[in-house]
């Protein structure tokens, strides 16, 4: 018993020691991220699932399962369909599609890798995105019979655009068109004159079938007039790395502070280096200090690297909490708050010029709204199209601005603080994605003057506080009339005030907009900017405009300080607004004379929080206007 014992023994010590090998034989391997993606039907998912199959990551019970969903759902008759090992939504079984982005992980002797496979349609172009931001290399597959397709330049652009710089131009179903020479290098030469712009810095073409492994692992024999690399003996050699820098990037994540003796600025290392003693730089106020420790889980570090997740402790108390950007001292981060982007969107809610949106570069967030859309890009030509709006999987140049200065690099330079996500106030909903392509020169160039006679003085010698009632509802809903009579009782009482009314301000400031959604957007916003300064100036301010979409009343809230903004829903029922119709706007929106009127065939957007909720059907004026009167703010 006791030398069974021990030979039990000895043989688990073996293959713990053999585990242990090659966790750590992994652990100095490099690790490669790629993806795969081209037009429906290339192949994409098959290769992966070959991929798998050859580097023998597939379990014997997975074998099994392959081979009865192959029998039940493959398109492959009695043979193994490997694209089933990636599918692995219903939905993409049963259609024969990939439809949400599938991440794979294997590993060979010589390299580990990461392989996301990515859907084809151009309705999930935000799903390809989603992979190819994190890849090193793509895959981008082509069917031989047919050739370059639109999808296959939308997605190059894309490879490009998210910087890819190593693309293998997989030329795949070669046995389909009996691995004719000409045909492959009609498709390499046509590939490589559309990718003249995209800046790549290699295309690999390699003929292959997936589907019979051909030149994946091994060199088929059915293309002797191919003498170049395999698709995994290109994998496990190509050169990804990137020029070693030594400027310091590093987001804060969170203070750590467990205990009064502790405090500490947490986050990962995007860029460079840091070590003990280094005097780093807080970007946004400039605040500097020397790093003390560089503390991790295992124990502390005497210095730290990109990709390294660590606590920095420093030798004196500042002001940094997350969003923050350490930098060294002697580098600091240039700072923009307007800038030039290329966006690629990804919301069936359109996006528009002037709506405000949270964005998210890094650990930062700030509102940031869209000024101006320059030109979308034809990814079948990489033509420049004028555009006025963001569809979904549209990519446009646009230029943004940012409520205040962020820590940034252009994406060519640093991907870290060259790349950002939009997301929707309202539902949170990542709506867009873009790269930086350079500030805006006159980011730099302007500040802001603090005067001397400030807000409060000119409260006193007004005698209240400045205060914007922002009134919003249909067409017809008794906004002007309200704000009117409410004017009117404030002037009798000796308030300074103003109205801003939709049509006296169309007639100047606002001339040049027009009806469509994204003029709404930009003259609510102009409105909004201008009831900021009269605010400022110290009066009451009385807005009243239908103002139809909820992003832009949060956008105008997010202006004011708490208490300064008063949103006033005049909750009229749209029957009774279409009964007044004192402009004949209803009736002309009925008879198809008005194609954007709010309401009939524009959408109005309902305040979910407003501050007063006024009905004008039978509603007394004058009770209306004692309960506006009761959110005035005394001095």
């Amino acid at each position: 018993m006791r030398k069974q014992s021990t030979s039990a023994a000895l043989r688990a010590n073996d293959a713990r020691d053999k585990v242990e090998a090659y966790l750590y034989n992994q652990e100095q391997l490099g690790l490669l991220r790629f993806i795969t993606c081209g037009s429906v039907d290339d192949g994409k998912s098959t290769l992966i699932g070959r991929m798998l199959w050859e580097a023998q990551m597939i379990y014997d019970d997975q074998v099994a399962s392959l081979k009865n969903d192959s029998r039940k759902h493959g398109t492959q008759g009695e043979d193994i369909d490997f694209a089933l090992l990636v599918d692995g939504l219903a939905a993409e079984r049963e259609q024969g599609i990939t439809i949400d982005v599938a991440y794979r992980f294997f590993a060979t002797d010589k390299r580990k890798f990461i392989v996301a496979d990515t859907p084809g349609h151009e309705q999930y172009t935000r799903n390809m995105v989603t992979g190819a931001s994190t890849a090193d290399v793509a895959i981008l597959l082509i069917d031989a019979r047919y050739g370059v397709q639109v999808q296959t330049r939308r997605h190059a652009y894309l490879v490009s655009l998210m910087g890819i710089r190593h693309v293998v131009l997989a030329i795949n179903k070669m046995d389909l068109v009996g691995f004719d020479q000409k045909t492959y290098l009609d498709i390499e030469a046509t590939f490589r004159d559309f990718a003249q712009k995209l800046g790549f810095d290699s295309i690999t073409p390699i003929p292959l079938s997936a589907l019979k492994g051909d030149n994946m692992l091994t060199r088929s024999a059915q293309s002797p007039w191919y003498s170049g690399a395999t698709l995994m003996g290109y994998l496990e050699t190509v050169d990804v790395s990137k020029p070693a820098t030594h400027d310091l990037v590093f987001p804060i994540q969170w203070v750590n502070r467990p205990n009064l003796d502790f405090r500490g600025f947490t986050g990962t290392l995007t860029e460079g280096s840091v070590k003990v003693g280094d005097t780093v730089r807080v970007t946004a106020t400039g605040q500097t200090a020397e790093v003390e420790r560089i503390v991790t889980f295992d124990g502390d570090l005497e210095i730290a690297r990109a990709g390294q997740a660590v606590t920095l402790t420093l030798n004196r108390e500042i002001d940094a909490s997350r969003g923050d950007v350490f930098s060294h001292a002697t580098n600091p981060l240039q700072t923009t708050d307007q800038f030039e982007a290329a966006v690629v969107w990804m919301s069936d809610e359109t996006g528009l010029s002037g709506r405000t949106y949270d964005l998210r570069l890094g650990t930062q967030w700030t509102p940031a709204s869209i000024t101006s859309i320059d030109y979308k890009v034809n990814v079948n030509t990489l033509a420049h199209e004028p555009h006025k709006q963001l569809d979904l999987n549209d990519i446009c140049v646009c230029k943004l601005s940012t409520s205040k200065p962020l820590a940034f690099d252009t994406f060519a330079n640093s991907a870290a603080l060259g790349s950002f996500i939009m997301v929707d106030r309202f539902t949170h909903a990542t709506v867009g994605a873009g790269v930086i392509r350079h500030s805006m020169r006159r980011a730099q160039n302007i500040h802001r003057h603090s005067h001397v006679i400030a807000r409060s003085d000119r409260e006193r010698l007004n005698g209240h506080k400045g205060k914007v009632f922002w009134f919003t509802g249909l067409s017809g809903s008794g906004k002007s009339t309200l704000a009117n009579a409410f004017e009117q009782a404030l002037h009798s009482e000796g308030y300074r005030t103003y109205i801003l009314d939709g049509d006296n301000v169309r007639h100047g400031l606002n001339k040049d907009l027009g009806f469509t959604d994204a003029d709404r957007v930009e003259n609510i916003r102009r409105v909004a900017e201008v009831a900021k300064l009269m605010v400022d100036a110290g009066l009451v301010v009385i807005t009243a405009f239908i103002s139809p979409f909820r992003s832009e009343r949060d956008f105008a809230r997010s202006l004011f300080e708490e208490g300064q903004f008063v949103e006033v829903f005049v909750d009229t029922p749209l029957d009774v607004c279409e009964s007044r119709d004192p402009k004949g706007l209803y009736q002309k929106a009925r008879a198809g004379q008005i194609p954007n009127m709010t309401g009939i065939n524009s959408t109005y957007e309902i305040p979910i929080s407003a501050d007063i909720c006024i009905n004008t059907t039978n509603a007394d004026n004058s009770l209306a206007v004692d309960i506006l009167k009761s959110k005035l703010t005394p001095l």
